[in-house]
C-alpha cells in the first residue's frame, strides 16, 4: 500500500511537471515570419535541389541548340573534297571546305605544330556560325569569294547567302561563282545559323589532342569522321597536283630543308604518322568524352559500297540520305574515265573505283615499294596489304583491303606512346 500511494504520488508529480511544461510551451508564441520560414525553409531546398538535378541532362543538350558539328579530317589527295560534297550538298547542311587554309597561307615560313592552335581557335568559331575570325586573315573587301573554296559550299549559293539555288538543289560550281562573289560575310554568317548542321573538311590536323577543347565545349556537339587512302594512290594523286602542294609540303615539314627528290616521301611519311596517331588515340583507349564521337572511313570502302557507306555516316552525324542525293551520288561515281590533272581539286563525275584503283597500273614499282616502306606501320594498321612484286601490284583481282574486322581494335590501352610507321 505505502509502496502504491507513492508511486501514485510520483505519477502525479510527474504528470503536474509535463501539464506546467505545456502551458508554459502555449503561453510562448513564436513570431509569425519566424515560423513561416522555419517552414518554407526546407520546401525552397527542396525545390531547388529538384531544379538543379532536372537541369543537368537538358542543360548539355540545349547549349548546342541541336546544332550537330561535324569535323571531316583527312589528309590531301584523298578522297576528302568527294566526301565533303557528300555532306556540303545535304539540305541541312552548312559546309566549308578547309577554312584553316587561310592561317597557313597568311603565316609564312613556320610548321605546323605552331599553327594547330590558331587552326583549332578559328575551326571553333565557324563552329559557332562567326565569321568574323576572317578578319586577320582575309583582305577588304571581305566578300564571300575570298573565302578559299568558297563556291564548293551550295549554302554560300543559296538563301539567305545568295537567292542561286534553292536548298533542296544541287548547286551549280559555275553558276555560283558568276552571281554570288559579292555578297558579304554577314550573309554567310546568317546563314550558317539557319542550318542544323555544320561540316568542315580540314586537312590540317596531325593528331586528336589539340581537338580536346572543341570535344569538351558543351556549346559544340562534335563529331569527327576520319577519312583515309592507300598512301600508294595518294602518292599517285599528289604527283599531279605537286606546285599547288609546294607551300603545304614546306608547313608539315616544318620547313626543314629536305632534298627533292626525298620530300614528297618525308611529307607521306608525316601524313602516315598523324594517321597512326589519330586512329590510336580515338580508338585504343580514348577520353570519355571522345568515345562515340569519332568514326574512320577508308576511300576504298567509299567507292566500293558507296551509298551503305555514306547512310553510315549519315547515321553518324543524325542526317537522313534524300532521293535527289541518291542520284547525284550515283551519277558522281559512276562517270567515265580517272580525272585528268586539270580536274586535280574538282568535282567532277568519274568512274570512283577506277579512280581508287589507277595507282596500280600507272605507279612506277620502285616508288610503290618506298612508299610501303615508309608508311608500313600505317599501312598494317589501317588495312593495307603490300605487294612484293610489279607483278602483284597490277593484278588487279588480287584485293589489297583486309576486311575491316581484322584491323579493329578493341578498348585495350596501348603499350607504347611510340607509334610506329
Amino acid at each position: 500500500m505505502w509502496q502504491l500511494r507513492g508511486s501514485q504520488s510520483k505519477d502525479r508529480k510527474l504528470s503536474g511537471f509535463r501539464v506546467n511544461k505545456v502551458h508554459s510551451m502555449l503561453r510562448w508564441r513564436a513570431p509569425k515570419p519566424t515560423v513561416l520560414s522555419l517552414l518554407l525553409i526546407p520546401a525552397v531546398a527542396g525545390v531547388l535541389l529538384y531544379g538543379w538535378y532536372s537541369r543537368q541532362p537538358v542543360q548539355n543538350i540545349s547549349l548546342s541548340e541541336g546544332k550537330v558539328h561535324v569535323l571531316l579530317l583527312s589528309s590531301w589527295r584523298s578522297g576528302s573534297s568527294f566526301l565533303g560534297q557528300v555532306f556540303n550538298q545535304h539540305p541541312d547542311v552548312f559546309y566549308l571546305m578547309e577554312p584553316a587554309w587561310h592561317v597557313w597561307m597568311s603565316i609564312q615560313k613556320t610548321g605546323a605544330r605552331s599553327l594547330r592552335m590558331a587552326v583549332r581557335d578559328m575551326i571553333r568559331s565557324v563552329f559557332q556560325c562567326d565569321l568574323s575570325v576572317m578578319d586577320s586573315y582575309i583582305p577588304q573587301p571581305q566578300n564571300v569569294s575570298r573565302i578559299f573554296m568558297w563556291s564548293h559550299s551550295r549554302a554560300l549559293c543559296s538563301p539567305p547567302a545568295c537567292l542561286l539555288t534553292s536548298r533542296d538543289e544541287i548547286s551549280n560550281e559555275p553558276e555560283c561563282k558568276k552571281h554570288c562573289d559579292t555578297r558579304g560575310l554577314m550573309l554567310a554568317q546568317a546563314a550558317c545559323k539557319t542550318y542544323s548542321h555544320v561540316v568542315l573538311k580540314e586537312v590540317r590536323f596531325f593528331e586528336l589532342e589539340s581537338l580536346y577543347p572543341l570535344l569538351r565545349d558543351q556549346s559544340l556537339d562534335l563529331r569527327i569522321i576520319h577519312l583515309v587512302r592507300d598512301p600508294r594512290a595518294v602518292l599517285r594523286s599528289r604527283e599531279q597536283s605537286v606546285k599547288a602542294l609546294l607551300k603545304d609540303n614546306a608547313v608539315v615539314l616544318e620547313q626543314a630543308d629536305i632534298p627533292e627528290k626525298d620530300r614528297s616521301y618525308r611529307v607521306l611519311q608525316e601524313i602516315c604518322r598523324s594517321h597512326v596517331r589519330i586512329y590510336e588515340t580515338a580508338m585504343l583507349k580514348p577520353p570519355d568524352f571522345l568515345r562515340g564521337r569519332y568514326k574512320m572511313v577508308r576511300y576504298e570502302d567509299l567507292v566500293r559500297n558507296t551509298l551503305a557507306e555514306i547512310e553510315a555516316m549519315y547515321e553518324f552525324v543524325g542526317l537522313e540520305l534524300t532521293e535527289s542525293l541518291q542520284e547525284w551520288i550515283y551519277r558522281i561515281t559512276h562517270g567515265k574515265g580517272k580525272g585528268t590533272k586539270k580536274e586535280a581539286f574538282k568535282i567532277t563525275s568519274r568512274n570512283a573505283e577506277d579512280v581508287s584503283l589507277a595507282w596500280r597500273t600507272t605507279l612506277p614499282f620502285e616508288k610503290v615499294q618506298r612508299i610501303q616502306d615508309v608508311c608500313k606501320g600505317a599501312m598494317s594498321l589501317l588495312g593495307y596489304q603490300m605487294v612484293d612484286s610489279e607483278k602483284e601490284q597490277k593484278m588487279l583481282d588480287l584485293d589489297l583491303m583486309k576486311p575491316r574486322e581484322r584491323y579493329q581494335f578493341s578498348w585495350l590501352p596501348s603499350k607504347s606512346t611510340t607509334a610506329k610507321v
